[in-house]
């Protein structure tokens, strides 16, 4: 064979070779295509029936079936919670009561009792049952399943023995089983959930009423966010949103949600920086009144943040085991996050940031603002906004 025949086969293999790969990868393209546009639409779906059921005022049995979560019949909650006794009753959440339950297979599980004619009841059940049944993440509570039975609806959630965190954090004797390596681990471990509910999840959730006695522990004191009954979910690249109806627990609102119904990421992040300081101080909030000055948690940690007295904020349960740079810097990150204007506080994934790294440099907060309480710890559904707080300012400039 001469050697420009040899030439001629070799370019003719080359160009059928290149030409195979084109189509090949030509068809490969075109099926990827296909199929992510199929699992966008699937997607866009499925968070446009979330969007419905949420905004139902009743559910027919189709919208039953439409929820991820198994459903539970009446008997076998009754049997597991011995008819609702008060010897299994955990506690009074929100809208109603919650038992523990045991259900076959030693499954232990926590029964939140609402009304289903009540307007907030049916609301929260909607929230959770529709909403948290499409978040997973360590840091939240995982919804176990629902029951739908005449006027009454319940929901069943994994069972929490550790209770709740301010169970701890406000009790001197039993703060000391969260010493502070405990403490910053459940501090993370909230700033990652809020994080997923902000940014990581399909649905941008805000959480609205996040405060310490909705952040639940495991057997091994990790937190879980739990209680989405108040929540909201904001769509596309929107962070923002209003009501008309203010309904969330004083101590924990952010300025501009209680005095103008505005709510957004920002005002989650406003809980968390007074959680942060309540779980680092074993203080709370609301009921704070060291003097005229200090009427707060918030302007007590800001008093001593311009005073450079920040260690003074320290449960002073926490003497021995503190690391105290650690402490200084979620001081700092706590006065950040209730600064009085959103724009100023960071989002939590700055506040990840500047929490987990050593390296990360805190920006000095400026001065938060201050919400006096009102006699209610929770807020009225009928409540307008201007008339639920009033917002004071400190004489003190920031450091």
């Amino acid at each position: 064979m001469s050697f420009s025949l040899i030439l001629i086969v070799v370019a003719v293999l080359t160009i059928v070779i290149f030409l195979a790969c084109t189509v090949f990868v030509y068809i490969w393209r075109r099926k990827t295509t296909k199929r992510q546009d199929k699992i966008n639409r699937a997607q866009l779906d499925s968070e446009r029936r979330v969007q419905e059921l949420m905004d139902t005022t009743e559910f027919t049995e189709e919208d039953e079936r439409d929820i991820d979560v198994p459903f539970f019949d009446l008997q076998s909650i009754l049997d597991a919670t011995d008819n609702f006794s008060n010897a299994n009753k955990l506690g009074q959440g929100g809208y109603g009561p919650v038992y523990k339950g045991k259900f076959l297979g030693d499954q232990e599980l926590a029964v939140k009792r609402l009304s289903r004619a009540s307007r907030q009841g049916l609301q929260e059940f909607k929230n959770e049952v529709v909403l948290i049944a499409k978040l997973q993440h360590r840091n939240l509570v995982r919804l176990k399943g629902f029951c739908i039975k005449g006027e009454e609806i319940f929901l069943l959630y994994e069972y929490m023995p550790n209770q709740s965190l301010d169970f701890y954090i406000f009790d001197h004797t039993k703060s000391m089983v969260l010493n502070w390596e405990m403490r910053f681990n459940i501090i993370l471990g909230i700033a990652r959930g809020l994080l997923y509910l902000h940014q990581d999840s399909r649905l941008r959730v805000i959480h609205r009423d996040l405060k310490t006695s909705n952040i639940l522990l495991d057997d091994e004191m990790n937190p879980k966010i739990s209680d989405f009954g108040l929540a909201r979910i904001v769509g596309g690249k929107e962070t923002e949103s209003s009501t008309n109806t203010v309904i969330g627990t004083y101590g924990y609102m952010s300025p501009e949600y209680a005095l103008d119904g505005t709510f957004s990421v920002k005002s989650d992040v406003y809980g968390f920086g007074v959680v942060l300081l309540e779980i680092i101080s074993g203080k709370k909030n609301t009921g704070f009144y060291q003097s005229q000055q200090t009427f707060s948690l918030i302007s007590y940690a800001w008093k001593l943040w311009t005073e450079n007295k920040a260690l003074e904020l320290m449960d002073k349960t926490l003497d021995e085991s503190c690391n105290k740079s650690q402490f200084i810097n979620c001081v700092n990150v706590g006065l950040l996050c209730v600064q009085e204007d959103p724009v100023d506080r960071p989002a939590m994934s700055n506040v990840l940031t500047m929490l987990d790294s050593e390296i990360a440099i805190s920006p000095t907060p400026k001065q938060p603002a201050f919400l006096l309480r009102n006699n209610s710890s929770r807020a009225s559904p009928s409540t307008k906004p201007e008339t639920i707080a009033e917002i004071t300012t400190s004489l003190e400039e920031g450091r």
